[in-house]
């Protein structure tokens, strides 16, 4: 018989539903994007990147809540793929990530296969869950950039 604390626990955790939220959606994406060989970690990436005009990896690491190493792999695949390329930076210790010409090909190619899996994924949340799940991701990425404002 679960205890009271495992039944609250397992009734109300916030965590163990956005992390199965996570691993759904993403299915949902990586599926459409396969054939173009891509996973939406590497597009977000390249979105960021696209975005940014290229970056270091601890300030794209901060904005998208991402841990070093797996950023790092991600990268390199990337690299090895010709999407993004890579320069040392004015601080030896560090480089910068730009997207390529080839990198920003396969954002437009793939932009069909990401809008049906949007369009999936906002019918899996409704319009409400949608609206609540840009919000609370808005407002991290949000408090993210201004926190690295300023830095490449």
């Amino acid at each position: 018989m679960p205890s009271s604390t495992a039944g609250t626990i397992a009734a109300e955790c916030l965590a163990v539903r956005v992390r199965v939220l996570s691993r759904a959606v993403t299915s949902l994406y990586d599926e459409a994007l396969r054939p173009y060989g891509l996973k939406v970690t590497q597009m977000n990436l390249l979105v960021a990147l696209s975005m940014l005009g290229g970056g270091r990896p601890s300030r794209l690491c901060d904005l998208l809540h991402m841990e070093r190493s797996t950023f790092s792999r991600t990268i390199e695949r990337m690299q090895r793929n010709g999407w993004v390329a890579t320069q040392p930076d004015v601080d030896a210790r560090t480089y910068l990530v730009s997207v390529t010409l080839a990198g920003m090909a396969l954002l437009e190619r793939a932009k069909p296969a990401w809008d049906a899996a949007q369009a999936q994924t906002l019918a899996l949340l409704g319009d409400e869950g949608a609206r609540a799940l840009l919000e609370a991701g808005n407002g991290l990425m949000g408090a993210r950039a201004g926190e690295a404002a300023g830095s490449p």
